[in-house]
């Protein structure tokens, strides 16, 4: 095990280092944030925790006995009901949202979710599959945009979000020095398409209306912007748009045309008030990384490389310029095949040595998520591995 930092307080906690992070100074030591909300969550709903996690009723009482890290923004997130958010309340100004749940004999969770607009109804359907502990869209809200764009038009227009600032104390307050707690709260005006009609149905609209397209980019724009607002008012440090920038579906044409606005706006905001924006990313990356970090955007979480994506960490760093963040290293690929401590400790020490010049600038941490499937033990190696080579 390496020796501590001697320009480093021996006491120093886990949010000074991320504080640091932010600030593109070294912290001392890599910092270790994974990802075990999918995980943790099918594993406790199955029955399968291990003893040593027998007394951990969420994903935080998971990372506090690993002794790991915590930069997140899904511990305060319902992993059945949502992909991402619980920090801000959806507010409707003359349209109602009817929310309904039905729990099958199969543990499935179906979810119905309706807009009753003073010109018809939005409904959508989503499931959270049981034996995968999977979030799916079944039903999107427009199904045909030819037919009801109107209704599309009246719901960005008449929604807003009220960010909930005592819950996101609350949160913090129970993590205290172990990190820091990201509001993922945030979607671009394309992930709006992406949500409401899907990636293909969002091709076609924005090529046949493309300018009630852009009116309805851009009320969504305005009314994100202003959640922005909220949340770097309230002090929160960093805050995250939930976008999965692949480049299938995030073209350095779509990222100009329909994200570059938030995304300089959004970052603009923070950086006013001493916070950080950074983006989820999945899939895909390369060719807009630098195009992102031209956006003022602070960093990345979760970027994937090979075989997940389509660039190396070290090759982001360099490609996003030398104040970009980036998180990852530690994919569902690498947790459900790296079995043996030897596989993890010689894995885990070749990335972070390939990685250290970028210490100051990078969050050890999940690409994307945890393998549902990875035994207990082996993220016990990838613990141990990072307290051996840190």
């Amino acid at each position: 095990m390496q020796r501590p930092d001697p320009n480093q307080p021996a006491d120093t906690t886990p949010r000074v280092r991320l504080e640091a992070i932010l600030r593109r100074e070294d912290p001392g030591r890599f910092v270790y944030a994974p990802n075990y909300w999918q995980w943790f969550s099918h594993h406790q709903r199955h029955g399968r925790l291990p003893g040593a996690l027998a007394d951990c009723h969420d994903q935080l009482d998971m990372l506090a006995a690993l002794g790991a890290d915590v930069f997140s923004r899904n511990i305060y997130c319902d992993q059945r009901r949502c992909w991402f958010g619980g920090l801000s309340a959806e507010q409707l100004d003359g349209a109602e949202c009817v929310q309904s749940e039905e729990e099958h004999p199969n543990g499935d969770l179906l979810l119905d979710r309706a807009y009753h607009l003073s010109s018809g109804i939005l409904a959508e359907r989503r499931r959270h599959i049981a034996a995968e502990s999977t979030l799916v869209q079944e039903r999107f809200l427009v199904d045909d945009y030819q037919t009801q764009l109107p209704l599309l038009e009246e719901l960005v227009s008449a929604r807003r979000w009220t960010f909930d600032e005592a819950r996101w104390r609350r949160w913090q307050d129970r993590l205290g020095a172990r990190g820091l707690l990201v509001a993922g709260e945030l979607f671009s005006p394309l992930k709006l398409l992406h949500l409401v009609m899907g990636p293909e149905q969002t091709t076609y609209f924005l090529v046949d209306a493309p300018d009630r397209a852009r009116a309805v980019l851009d009320a969504h724009e305005a009314a994100q912007l202003e959640l922005v607002r909220q949340m770097a008012a309230a002090g929160v440090p960093a805050m995250m748009a939930m976008d999965n920038l692949d480049s299938v579906f995030h073209t350095p044409q779509y990222v100009d045309s329909y994200c570059a606005s938030f995304y300089e706006r959004a970052a603009s905001i923070c950086h006013r008030h001493g916070s950080t924006f950074f983006i989820h990313a999945c899939g895909n990356q390369r060719v807009n990384l630098a195009r992102i970090a031209s956006c003022g955007v602070d960093g990345l979480e979760g970027v994937a490389y090979p075989p997940l994506g389509d660039v190396e960490l070290h090759e982001a760093f360099e490609a996003a310029g030398d104040r970009f963040i980036i998180t990852g290293g530690i994919s569902a690929v690498e947790t459900d095949r790296l079995t043996s401590r030897q596989a993890v400790f010689d894995y885990l020490g070749a990335l972070i040595e390939r990685l250290r010049p970028f210490r100051h600038r990078f969050i050890l941490a999940s690409s994307c998520n945890t393998a549902i499937s990875a035994p207990w033990e082996t993220l016990l190696h990838f613990r141990d591995a990072w307290l051996e080579f840190r």
